[in-house]
């Protein structure tokens, strides 16, 4: 069933049952390699927020989570600039960290993002992504664990947004050609 948000429509692409029994798997391999590391998980804002809280509910081992607001999409388009609106307190000096990232296009965010994040020194420092374009990537990032390989189309609901709107959608739709 196609659905309208502002003036796009979109049509079903991931459902909620195919997203939920990844995430349990993420997680599942999350506990299992870092199992005694007691890890921080940073997840970005605002699109990581049902992913981030999904992964966390399924992990089985001790962990901490924080969040960090970095923006680079205006409507469908990146921006191209990355812009953080909210820092991070915590002390990452030989913790291991692992940043939950919703989407990774253009690789843009992660590669401005990761350096800033190394000069801390973490020891071990690793990205879990629900969403990968491979076809859209400019920056290079290391993914370490991953939901999904998708094309590059734009992508609607479970946190991703159109112009504010859309996030709640428990599953993912695709804009209709």
């Amino acid at each position: 069933m196609t659905i309208q948000v502002h003036d796009k429509r979109f049509e079903p692409y991931i459902a909620e049952t195919e997203l939920q029994q990844r995430i349990r798997e993420l997680a599942y391999e999350l506990s299992h390699d870092l199992e005694g590391k007691k890890p921080l998980f940073i997840a970005i804002l605002n699109g990581s927020f049902m992913f981030a809280a999904d992964i966390f509910k399924y992990l089985t081992i001790e962990a901490e989570i924080s969040f960090i607001k970095l923006a680079s999409y205006k409507g469908t388009k990146s921006t191209g600039n990355v812009i953080t609106a909210i820092g991070l307190e915590e002390d990452l000096f030989g913790r291991t960290v692992v940043i939950l990232e919703d989407i990774v296009d253009t690789g843009k965010t992660l590669s401005q993002f990761l350096p800033q994040l190394q000069h801390q020194q973490p020891r071990q420092l690793l990205v879990a992504a629900l969403l990968h374009k491979p076809d859209a990537t400019t920056h290079p990032v290391q993914i370490d664990y991953l939901g999904f390989s998708v094309p590059n189309k734009f992508l609607l609901g479970y946190g991703l947004d159109y112009d504010g709107l859309g996030r709640n959608l428990p599953e993912i739709y695709q804009l209709s050609e």
